[in-house]
């Protein structure tokens, strides 16, 4: 593969938290998606990379509720709390009620990393908004996922975005090929 190279990166990590990742529905490959999601931090820690990470916090009342159990990060992720930015969103949007936007800007980012949960909606939501912005949009495409749907497995969800968010939205790089 033809090493790519990245201008001023940062890595965004969406709502892997534990409501999510040990809810009602099972992950696909979680165990996987973690590991992926922990390479991907380590190599952008090693890098100096700036870290954000994201959790959804739903309603009072929610299993996401701001505070609860099932809002935490999960505790496996290696996540530095001295350096890495953690935030909140209330919509599918990292940047919607936020100053996500501004701090990127205010580092000088040019390329936004994308990991997490889930593909089907804030992954696939952040790629778009975020390429829409005037990023460079680098979805790693095996550390994110998402659950079996009625309609769908989460295996061809995944594949389908990759496909779909690949080229007018997003570069594609898997987990043991990015390079910083």
């Amino acid at each position: 593969m033809e090493r790519q190279t990245y201008s001023n990166p940062a890595l965004l990590i969406i709502d892997m938290q534990v409501g999510l990742f040990h809810g009602g529905r099972i992950i696909h490959a979680a165990e996987q998606l973690l590991t992926n999601v922990n390479v991907v931090l380590a190599k952008a820690h090693a890098a100096g990379v700036p870290v954000f990470a994201v959790r959804h916090t739903g309603p009072a009342g929610s299993p996401i509720e701001a505070g609860s159990a099932n809002w935490q990060l999960m505790p496996e992720l290696d996540i530095d709390l001295e350096r890495d930015t953690i935030f909140e969103k209330t919509r599918p949007s990292c940047f919607a009620g936020t100053d996500l936007l501004q701090q990127l800007r205010a580092k000088g980012i040019q390329e936004l990393l994308i990991t997490g949960l889930k593909t089907q909606y804030c992954i696939d939501c952040n790629c778009r908004v975020a390429s829409e912005l005037g990023f460079k949009v680098i979805l790693v495409e095996d550390a994110h996922s998402c659950n079996d749907t009625e309609l769908l497995s989460a295996r061809t969800i995944i594949a389908h975005h990759n496909m779909t968010l690949s080229g007018l939205f997003a570069s594609l790089v898997k987990t043991e090929d990015l390079r910083f």
